[in-house]
C-alpha cells in the first residue's frame, strides 16, 4: 500500500473502533503510533501491544479532548515527548448522544459539540505549530455522511460533523503555505461501537439507502486515513473522502 515508513501518527480515541483500525493500519504501513484515549486504558494498552507487535513504536496518551485547550495541548506534549515530531494528526474521538430535535436537553448537544468538534479544533491548534515549524503534516478529520446530509434524531452530531468539514477546508486553506494538508473523512454506515446499538430497523433502511447495499468494515475507512497520510496523497487537501458505499453523492 502506502509507506510510511519514518512517520509517527497521533490518534485520538484510538483504543477502539475506527480509532483501533486507523492505528493499526498505520503502523503496518510503517508508522509509530501514538493512541489517544479518555478512559479505556486497557484497551489502550492493547492496542499499543498490537502495534509493537508490528515493529513499531507505541505510546499511550490519557486525556479527554472535550476538555478543551490545556487537555489538548497536554496530549500534544505527552505524545511528541514520548515519540517524537508528530507527522500525522487523526482527529478520530467522537461520541453519540441521539434525540429528536425537540426533546434534546443541553447536556447531549454540548457533551457532542465539545467532543466532536471542539477536541478537534483544539487538537489541531496544539499539533498544527510544531507541525508549520517543520513545513509539513498530514491532518485528517473523521467527519460523517450525517454531516453531508442531516440525520433524524442527530441534531447534535450531525451539526458537530458538518462543522468539521468547515474546520477542515479552512485548516487547508491556512496551513497550505507550510505544506500541511488537511482532510475529512466521511463514513456511511460501519460495524463500530457506535452502531452496534442501531435498532435493527435503522440499520436496515441505512443499508436500503445506500447503493452499495452493505455495511462497511472500519478497515475501509482505515485504508482512507492510510491514503491521506501517505506522500501519495501530497495534492490532495481541503477534501471530504465519503467512505460510504455511496450514500452521499456530490459535494
Amino acid at each position: 500500500m502506502f509507506d510510511l515508513t519514518g512517520k509517527t501518527a497521533l490518534v485520538t480515541g484510538g483504543s477502539r473502533g475506527l480509532g483501533r483500525a486507523i492505528a493499526l493500519a498505520m503502523a503496518g504501513q510503517g508508522a509509530d503510533v501514538a493512541i489517544n484515549y479518555r478512559g479505556n486504558g486497557e484497551a489502550a494498552e492493547e492496542v499499543a501491544g498490537q502495534v509493537r507487535e508490528l515493529g513499531r513504536r507505541a505510546v499511550t496518551v490519557q486525556g479527554d479532548t472535550a476538555a478543551g485547550r490545556e487537555a489538548c495541548d497536554a496530549i500534544a506534549k505527552t505524545a511528541i515527548e514520548e515519540l517524537g515530531p508528530i507527522h500525522i494528526l487523526v482527529n478520530n474521538a467522537g461520541i453519540t448522544r441521539d434525540n429528536l430535535l425537540m426533546r434534546m436537553d443541553a447536556e447531549e448537544w454540548e457533551a457532542v459539540i465539545d467532543t466532536n468538534l471542539s477536541g478537534p479544533f483544539w487538537m489541531t491548534r496544539a499539533i498544527a505549530r510544531p507541525m508549520m515549524k517543520a513545513r509539513g503534516g498530514r491532518i485528517i478529520n473523521m467527519s460523517s455522511a450525517a454531516g453531508r446530509m442531516g440525520n433524524a434524531g442527530q441534531a447534535n452530531y450531525a451539526a458537530a460533523k458538518a462543522g468539521l468539514i468547515g474546520l477542515t477546508k479552512t485548516t487547508a486553506r491556512e496551513l497550505a503555505s507550510r505544506g500541511i494538508t488537511c482532510n475529512a473523512i466521511a463514513p456511511g454506515l460501519i460495524t463500530t461501537d457506535l452502531t452496534a446499538d442501531l435498532p435493527e430497523a435503522a440499520t436496515d433502511a441505512l443499508k436500503a439507502m445506500t447503493p452499495l447495499g452493505y455495511i462497511g468494515s472500519v478497515d475501509d475507512v482505515a485504508a482512507a486515513a492510510v491514503y491521506l497520510a501517505s506522500d501519495e496523497a501530497r495534492y490532495v487537501t481541503g477534501q471530504v473522502i465519503g467512505v460510504d458505499g455511496g450514500i452521499v453523492m456530490g459535494s
